[in-house]
């Protein structure tokens, strides 16, 4: 995985500076997400391995593109398939996604709870959090039975576990070390 986000980085950088500055940054995370999702049906799959010359495979794929992407949307697709890099368009669109975040000062969290959360009890974790990170907070609930009791948080590198099972073994570790 840390091979395919060193290929995909400099090209969704390239992408993202290019949105900036034309004021599309919304419209490329469409074309971007759009182009992914191209590359990974699995009728394209056999054809990004070499099957076809560049020029070929990228008229192809701008031709079942069509007019989802634009025209600097087809020359990224052009430079990506000369460059056999195609495959790489998932990555590229989630480091697209993930710059797009950071340039808004926003990120998306993650609550794991043994319990349904009330909507008080979001309201306070996303409060808390945008304090913590200094970024607006787009939370995603879910649940896990499991867990026993607590939550568990994680936005982006942040992992906060307040669960009773991460509480347990943290304890277990420490009892044995």
């Amino acid at each position: 995985m840390a091979e395919i986000t060193t290929i995909a980085r400099p090209y969704a950088k390239a992408a993202f500076d290019f949105a900036i500055e034309k004021n599309a940054v919304d419209s490329w995370a469409e074309m971007l997400n759009f182009a992914a999702m191209v590359s990974e049906n699995e009728t394209m799959q056999p054809l990004l391995s070499g099957a076809l010359a560049s020029h070929q495979l990228a008229e192809l794929f701008i031709g079942v593109c069509g007019e989802q992407v634009n025209e600097q949307g087809q020359n990224l697709l052009k430079v990506m398939a000369e460059n056999g890099r195609l495959e790489a368009l998932p990555a590229v669109s989630q480091l697209f996604v993930e710059m797009k975040l950071d340039w808004a000062k926003e990120i998306e969290a993650t609550v794991v709870s043994a319990t349904e959360l009330s909507s008080e009890q979001q309201q306070e974790i996303s409060a808390s959090l945008e304090k913590r990170l200094t970024r607006k907070v787009k939370l995603t609930c879910s649940i896990d039975t499991s867990l026993i009791a607590g939550l568990i948080i994680t936005a982006g590198d942040l992992v906060i576990d307040g669960s009773v099972r991460g509480k347990v073994s943290r304890l277990s570790d420490m009892l044995q070390s």
